[in-house]
């Protein structure tokens, strides 16, 4: 699946071009009432109102009456209005557990045709606002603004767990008064020195020897499993601004960082690494496309061998291996549409705002070959949908958003974009989605996992437990769902060994837990995994803005944001084992 931390719910997938035998595309008969914790930003009505005139709203393909009232989108993130905002962070912390009532609310839309053209610029990862980097007065991260380049050179590691570093001391033991059947901690690193006006900490990729970690400008490296440092931290010049979510196959991961520390400054310096040994490899440029296209923000996927790099209104594709120059994606058709947002994995997919205003305004969806750049092919979304999230490039499983009509929209395409289903289930979901303010982050979700035929979505609960959504690919309809096993949110990870695997985050009074979830049969019952200790529960809970992964029996939880604030020592990672 393609992983993917969440955009302002604006465009909604509807009513496809090639509608279903029998209309009304899988929408129940009687939509069940709404339920579940509305989105931070946008929801769905309560009551049938000006945003939910129902039963059914056109769906983008201007096909006819698909879809259904919209619920709040599946994130609700970076919204209309704009979201409360997070210690040291330019948005919202993601989605996935409590969340505020929204102003209004609706139901899932089915859509896919032309959507809104009105495009924020395009991008990647989060954007910092601030062209201070509040670096005055303050020890120097790695090293000064004006220094050039060091190729070989590298900083002092985050603590690496035994005091040393420049991490500070290590805290009290953290394993102290672990009660039986608890997990234990395997090692923690904390924050290097980040500005007061904080900084990202994007990406963390674990190999079957290491664990790699990026914050601010350094990447640290750690053995999986006691967390001794695998190779000096890489000191990059600027700070880091991009990064492949994944890596190759012989796992290496292209690194973006600022041209600069001036507001002018773009995220155009590229530079591969090898997360083994810590090597660099080739070093690229990202040039600026025409007027208005530049790289203030980019978003980099990789697909096979070809790294793609989207600026705000095109892209440029490179060989990964050799840093070479593949082809450029670029301004097409009388619209005219500019590509604002890439999907990479099995596929590469490519997201489109076409038209300048007035009816001509929509997005669109296309597959280009990965080497080539040759579209395979094209599907169009109505005026007024915006395509956010690619939830899976295979099989494809975007998510979309209308502003006007407040409403959201799932669908499932098949392998040569043909619609193919549409969620028709009357809930709040609440996958885990990134921040992003330049960029549409299409693959920014980690709280939702795509396999075989099947979408898991976590829910948002009011009160209580929240559960995890199983959703037919063939349909859209529900499959079953499970409720978490404690008072706390429960979000999927993967799909490992014929089972689900979730993570339930931690209360005040119990660590958090691992849970395998059988994906076939009638019991979908969790099976508890692993329990984290209750006496590191308040640093774990701590992870405001996280990444977690479960690989080989260990959990890994590192923070994506540093808030910069030197009266707290901030925590980086946490890894925990039997």
């Amino acid at each position: 699946m393609t992983q993917p931390p969440d955009q302002p719910p604006q465009g909604g997938f509807g009513a496809p071009q090639d509608p279903p035998p029998g209309g009304g595309f899988g929408a129940p008969q009687t939509p069940p009432p709404p339920q579940g914790r509305p989105q931070p930003g946008y929801g769905h009505q309560q009551q049938p109102g000006p945003y939910n005139p129902g039963p059914y709203h056109p769906g983008p393909y201007a096909s006819g009456p698909y879809g259904r009232p919209q619920q709040p989108g599946p994130y609700g993130q970076p919204g209309y209005p704009p979201q409360p905002q997070f210690p040291g962070a330019p948005g919202t912390p993601p989605p996935g557990g409590p969340g505020s009532r929204s102003p209004f609310k609706g139901k899932p839309v089915m859509v896919i045709g032309a959507a809104v053209a009105a495009l924020l610029v395009i991008g990647g990862t989060v954007w910092a606002v601030s062209g201070d980097d509040g670096t005055k007065d303050r020890k120097p991260v790695a090293r000064q603004t004006g220094d050039p380049e060091p190729d070989d050179s590298s900083g002092a590691p985050v603590n690496p767990g035994d005091g040393s570093g420049d991490g500070g001391e290590a805290p009290e033991n953290l394993n102290e008064g672990r009660r039986a059947g608890e997990s234990r901690v395997l090692w923690y690193k904390e924050a290097p020195d980040a500005p007061a006006s904080g900084a990202d900490a994007p990406g963390m990729w674990v190999t079957d020897r290491t664990v790699v970690k990026a914050a601010y400008k350094e990447l640290f490296a750690y053995d999986a499993g006691d967390g001794k440092p695998a190779w000096d931290a890489l000191a990059f010049p600027q700070r880091i601004c991009a990064v492949t979510r994944n890596a190759t196959s012989d796992n290496k991961v292209v690194i973006a960082y600022m041209s600069g520390s001036s507001d002018r400054a773009e995220c155009n310096q590229l530079r591969l690494v090898d997360l083994d040994t810590g090597e660099k490899g080739w070093k690229q440029e990202v040039a600026d496309g025409t007027l208005f296209d530049s790289a203030l923000s980019i978003e980099m996927s990789l697909t096979g061998d070809t790294l793609m790099v989207g600026r705000s209104q095109s892209g440029t594709a490179y060989d990964v291996t050799s840093g070479k120059k593949l082809f450029d994606a670029k301004k097409y058709g009388d619209a005219p549409c500019f590509p604002t947002a890439f999907a990479g994995g099995e596929r590469l997919l490519q997201v489109a705002s076409c038209g300048t205003g007035g009816a001509d305004e929509h997005d669109e969806l296309r597959e280009l070959d990965p080497r080539t750049g040759k579209v395979k092919w094209t599907r169009k979304f109505d005026k007024g949908w915006r395509i956010e999230r690619a939830y899976s490039v295979d099989p494809v499983v975007v998510y979309s958003t209308n502003e006007d009509k407040k409403a959201w929209n799932i669908s499932a395409l098949t392998g040569s974009g043909k619609f193919r289903s549409q969620v028709t289930v009357d809930e709040d979901f609440a996958p885990g989605c990134g921040w992003a303010v330049l960029a549409r982050d299409l693959q920014g979700c980690e709280g939702v996992v795509v396999d075989g035929n099947t979408l898991y979505l976590p829910t948002r609960a009011t009160t209580g437990a929240n559960e995890i959504v199983a959703v037919g690919l063939d349909d859209g309809k529900e499959r079953w769902r499970v409720e978490s096993p404690a008072e706390e949110f429960m979000r999927p990870m993967k799909v490992e060994g014929g089972k689900l695997i979730a993570y339930v985050d931690p209360s005040y009074d119990a660590g958090g837990r691992i849970v395998a979830i059988p994906v076939g049969g009638g019991d979908h019952e969790p099976t508890e995994l692993m329990r984290n200790p209750q006496g590191v529960a308040s640093i774990e809970n701590s992870f405001f803005n996280k990444s977690v992964d479960w690989v080989d029996g260990r959990f890994y939880l590192s923070t994506t944001r540093l808030t910069g604030n030197d009266d707290a020592k901030e925590k980086l990672m946490l890894a925990y084992g039997k």
